[in-house]
């Protein structure tokens, strides 16, 4: 990446740089503005979802950094290591991670600890109308459908108010058709979310429709980096 395009990208801004021999090899580098989703694309085994869960501090690399905004999130050489729950990361899994035993307003209250307890549930509601789900809010995950599932678990996702947004392969569950609709309605929700969104996925289709910005991984390096048009 340019020095240029870094040093325009907002205070916001998440930057990473990794690397690492092994067990698994990495050697990436890329930034992400507020407000800016950038597609991690690359065949399996190709270091995206551990480049994630490196940056949810779920796994620490032995070399780079981590930073967002002003925060050091990560910092091999001066052995700073911030725990997830200092990063306040919002993460939607390719399987949801849905608690079963909690009502869909339940789970998003989950993520709330961050505000008074009397707040919780009116924030929740207004999470989950958000993304569409106004009217079953008291139904548990087994009563969902899969692209249900996954609006709550962006719903949740976003109702901790977090710095960074983490989508790792969160359409794969679906059949195609509610594919495409979440995609939609992603890329509606998403002009309103003014932090850095980090997409993981394999679908260069769905990089291209949704993405301002692709890095291309393979083998955990950064091949390329730029608009889907200059890449593609």
């Amino acid at each position: 990446m340019s020095d240029q395009h870094l040093s325009g990208l907002h205070t916001n801004a998440l930057h990473v740089r990794l690397r690492q021999a092994g067990p698994i090899p990495l050697d990436a580098e890329f930034s992400c503005a507020a407000g800016e989703l950038l597609a991690l694309v690359g065949p399996s085994g190709s270091g995206k979802t551990t480049l994630l869960r490196a940056i949810a501090g779920l796994y620490y690399p032995s070399e780079g950094s981590i930073r967002c905004a002003d925060r050091v999130w990560f910092d091999s050489l001066a052995g700073r290591r911030c725990s997830p729950q200092q990063r306040r990361i919002g993460m939607v899994f390719q399987d949801y991670a849905l608690f079963p035993h909690l009502s869909a307003l339940d789970n998003v209250m989950t993520a709330m600890g961050h505000i008074p307890s009397e707040q919780r549930r009116e924030r929740a509601l207004a999470w989950l109308d958000r993304v569409r789900l106004q009217g079953l809010e008291a139904r548990y995950p087994a009563q969902l459908s899969g692209g249900q599932r996954q609006r709550v678990a962006v719903a949740r996702a976003l109702a901790r108010d977090p710095h960074v947004l983490l989508l790792d392969e969160p359409f794969s569950a679906v059949d195609q058709v509610t594919r495409r609709r979440l995609q939609r309605e992603l890329a509606r929700l998403r002009e309103s979310i003014h932090i850095p969104m980090l997409l993981v996925t394999h679908d260069l289709d769905e990089a291209n429709a949704l993405a301002d910005r692709l890095c291309v991984l393979h083998g955990g390096r950064t091949l390329q980096r730029g608009t889907p048009e200059e890449l593609l």
